[in-house]
């Protein structure tokens, strides 16, 4: 039993360290990930290494075909538009139901201070915070299948954001800013200006982050 526990903790950690990677930049979109260098890197074995390769193939992201090495996956336009459209669905009903009770998320709070703390730092150290903030909104819902519907995407989130971040598309200041938005209307109960702002705020980073797409050469250009 406890050898089992230990084979799943190593794979865990294995995920977290490369998915860690993926979302702060080192690992761009396209980098392969072959499971003999992954092994070898973490000294692992190679089970331990394609299992972990595997989780993040079901999260989006890696992407790999039959008897193919797994890639950092390469968002289009269309993949950002449809998470950020999924994520607008969900988000956007969310506040507009805190906004009902007037109830501000103590961990988006939190979180939006350490943003607006960064101002000044490295655009990618943003993506964490910025991550909480939108996660803890989320989760204050006290819903479980509302949270795992965005369990689902939330690695795909995170991807946009590296990309955004990585790019340098929004700052800290900006960011917090659009935050405090949103949360300053969930304290007053006006869940249609809470929503209206967050469907603001998400379409703000689409847009940005598709038109630097479409002005970067590359097949994520297409």
């Amino acid at each position: 039993m406890n050898l089992r526990r230990n084979v799943v903790s190593i794979v865990d950690a294995l995920v977290t360290d490369l998915r860690t990677r993926i979302l702060d930049g080192e690992l761009v979109p396209g980098t392969a990930l072959r499971e003999v260098e992954v092994a070898q890197r973490y000294e692992v074995s190679r089970p331990t290494a394609r299992s972990a390769l595997d989780a993040l193939v079901g999260v989006r992201l890696l992407t790999r075909s039959a008897h193919k090495t797994a890639r950092v996956v390469k968002l289009t336009p269309d993949d950002v538009s449809d998470i950020y459209r999924t994520r607008a669905l969900i988000e956007s009903q969310v506040v507009r139901e805190l906004a009902l009770d007037a109830k501000v998320p103590d961990g988006a709070v939190r979180a939006n201070r350490e943003i607006r703390d960064l101002r000044g730092s490295a655009a990618v150290e943003v993506i964490g915070p910025d991550l909480t903030f939108h996660r803890s909104l989320v989760n204050a819902r006290g819903s479980e299948r509302t949270r795992l519907a965005y369990d689902v995407l939330i690695d795909e989130v995170g991807m946009c954001m590296s990309q955004v971040q990585g790019a340098g598309l929004l700052d800290a200041t900006r960011i917090s800013a659009e935050h405090a938005a949103i949360l300053d209307a969930i304290g007053g109960r006006d869940g249609e200006q809470a929503s209206r702002l967050l469907v603001e705020h998400l379409e703000n980073a689409r847009t940005r982050l598709i038109d630097h797409m479409a002005a970067a050469p590359g097949p994520s250009a297409q």
